[in-house]
């Protein structure tokens, strides 16, 4: 038979499962948006490069760690939707160059890599939207949320049956300090944090929104389960520490999400450039961090 899990290690698998379910809706929308438009170009170029240089400093550590399935699967998957990202940047490049894709001209001069995360292109101006009641949107969301966090609870059960016999889980709480995996960890933490610096900015000038709510609430879904999938496996001081990469980078993400949303309703109210600088620095951390950092689990499995 195989071994037991405690209490709770099956509550953080099963927090991390969901987590992973999250962070598949959130990349899907980009991926979408870019092939039915057949560009790629409202992506910066520097930006998915760093971003992917984060991913692979977390998918290397992950290895490094020993981490159970979950963190690894997240590491890969990151890794993926990148690599993806930047195909379909280069790809849809190379067809328009070869005549065989023609850009409508708004499209055109709308997509640069100037353009928001979503593409300048993909934003219409709410009076030519009917905006749906608020039941409406609410029902929708509750049952989006409840279906991924299903989804996440089944994958686990179907990941434990499919364990062999002989595998007996790590029990990673005393582990000591590892230097290089910390080392890795906070470079992965930075380069998650330096990537949107020129997002950032574009969207101070422009003052575009970029974030579809679906992607707001399911970063935040995400980025909580997987916080409390560390959580709830230990609180001890030594474990902590070899986390606080990931847990300070989930702290701030949750936080600035909450603030930048907030800012963002009030946008309109806001005159001056310097009445912006607020919003700006809510934005360094709310890209910095929610779009994807992971941090570091020197020591767990989610």
């Amino acid at each position: 038979m195989p071994a037991m899990l405690a209490g709770s290690d099956v509550a953080s698998n099963v927090l991390g499962w969901i987590s992973i379910a999250c962070w598949v809706i959130v990349y899907s929308p980009q991926i979408i948006e870019n092939y039915q438009l057949q560009s790629g170009e409202g992506l910066s170029l520097l930006f998915v490069y760093i971003w992917l240089l984060g991913d692979l400093c977390n998918l290397v550590g992950a290895l490094m760690a020993h981490l159970l399935p979950t963190m690894i699967i997240l590491g890969v998957y990151y890794t993926l939707c990148d690599s993806t990202l930047l195909f379909q940047v280069y790809y849809y490049r190379w067809k328009a160059r070869a005549g065989r894709v023609q850009l409508p001209q708004d499209v055109a001069e709308a997509s640069t890599e100037q353009s928001c995360l979503l593409g300048d292109n993909a934003l219409v101006h709410g009076s030519e939207i009917r905006q749906p009641s608020v039941m409406r949107v609410f029902l929708q969301y509750s049952a989006a949320v409840a279906f991924v966090m299903a989804t996440g609870v089944a994958a686990y059960f179907i990941s434990e049956r499919l364990k062999h016999e002989d595998i007996t889980p790590n029990d990673e709480r005393d582990m000591p300090l590892e230097w290089r995996i910390q080392v890795i960890g906070w470079t992965s933490a930075l380069a998650y944090l330096g990537a949107r610096l020129p997002q950032i900015f574009k969207n101070f000038k422009t003052r575009c929104e970029g974030l579809a709510p679906g992607l707001f609430l399911f970063a935040i879904l995400g980025n909580t389960t997987y916080s409390l999938s560390i959580i709830v496996v230990s609180t001890e001081r030594g474990y902590l520490i070899r986390n606080a990469s990931w847990l300070a980078g989930s702290a701030l993400t949750i936080l600035f999400d909450l603030v930048v949303r907030l800012m963002r309703r009030y946008d309109s109210h806001l005159i001056t450039s310097r009445s912006h600088l607020p919003q700006v620095l809510g934005q360094f951390f709310y890209y910095g961090f929610v779009s994807r950092q992971r941090g570091w689990l020197d020591g767990t499995g989610a």
